[in-house]
């Protein structure tokens, strides 16, 4: 007589096969869910049917992320620069080099288009123009870049133009840390701390002889000197981005006026020439 048989139980999956990951999301966060990752493609809208024309708005969607991860760690680092803090910055100016870093390579994948696949759209976005980014114009702002006349394309937008306008007249992370070189006793002329931050500052031969006496007795001044450094990779990284960003213009449009109003490539050639932290670099020239 043959005895009912136990029934066979599936054998436990390996710990590594995709069978044991959570299958069930009706009552738990997904991964979808938790980034709102409907929300976030739903702004994904081309204004047209030209194929490159989604690469353009993925380009810049993802720069626009990454902008505001740096204007968030730029802020903290400053609260804390302004509260006399040295260490915990460079972590998050440390970050801030790695997000310019992937804002630099999105360009590289811009490149990919070429003139005539722009044309198929350019002309479909008007006068819109990442000159117009509030977020990278908050990340110059905070950088040191003062003019008051690059905020006007936000004045009739109190939400964008107000937090502009209140960084705009507040110390950029370079003057907090020039405050930071007066507090430990070296010479920062008071005309330099209490300077009109709306303005582009000028270069300073007292600042630049407190940077020496950093720079020569680094030991002495680690922190001070650690800082200046983190502070030329943001610069430096800067510069990179901007370079890249004249190159992709010049590769897709040459010396055309530029959708926003400005020159286009002779607009982006000067601003190159922009200096955020002279001293910095002029100290290596001066050792």
């Amino acid at each position: 007589m043959n005895e009912p048989q136990p029934p066979v139980m599936p054998a436990d999956p390996d710990p590594n096969s995709a069978e044991r990951a959570y299958g069930d999301f009706s009552r738990a966060l997904s991964y979808g869910e938790y980034l709102k990752i409907d929300t976030l493609l739903s702004a994904h809208q081309p204004v047209t049917e030209a194929h490159d024309e989604h690469l353009f708005v993925s380009v810049h969607h993802v720069s626009e992320v990454w902008m505001s991860l740096v204007v968030r760690e730029l802020t903290a680092a400053m609260t804390l620069l302004a509260a006399g803090v040295t260490d915990a910055p460079l972590k998050m100016l440390s970050r801030v080099v790695k997000a310019q870093q992937q804002m630099t390579n999105a360009w590289d994948v811009l490149k990919t288009m070429t003139p005539a696949d722009y044309l198929q759209f350019r002309d479909a976005f008007g006068r819109a123009s990442g000159f117009q980014s509030a977020q990278y114009r908050m990340v110059e702002v905070l950088l040191g870049n003062r003019d008051p006349a690059l905020l006007r394309p936000h004045a009739h937008r109190a939400d964008l133009h107000d937090p502009l306008q209140a960084a705009l007249r507040a110390p950029s992370v370079y003057d907090l840390t020039l405050r930071l070189l007066s507090a430990r006793g070296l010479s920062v002329p008071a005309e330099v701390l209490q300077r009109d931050f709306t303005q582009k500052p000028a270069e300073h031969a007292d600042v630049l002889a407190a940077w020496l006496t950093v720079y020569r007795n680094p030991e002495h001044y680690w922190d001070l000197y650690e800082l200046a450094e983190k502070l030329l990779d943001v610069e430096d990284n800067f510069r990179a981005w901007r370079f890249n960003h004249l190159t992709t213009v010049e590769r897709t449009i040459g010396f055309k006026t530029g959708s926003g109003g400005t020159s286009g490539a002779g607009y982006l050639r000067k601003a190159l020439e922009i200096v955020l932290f002279p001293e910095l670099w002029q100290v290596r020239t001066s050792l």
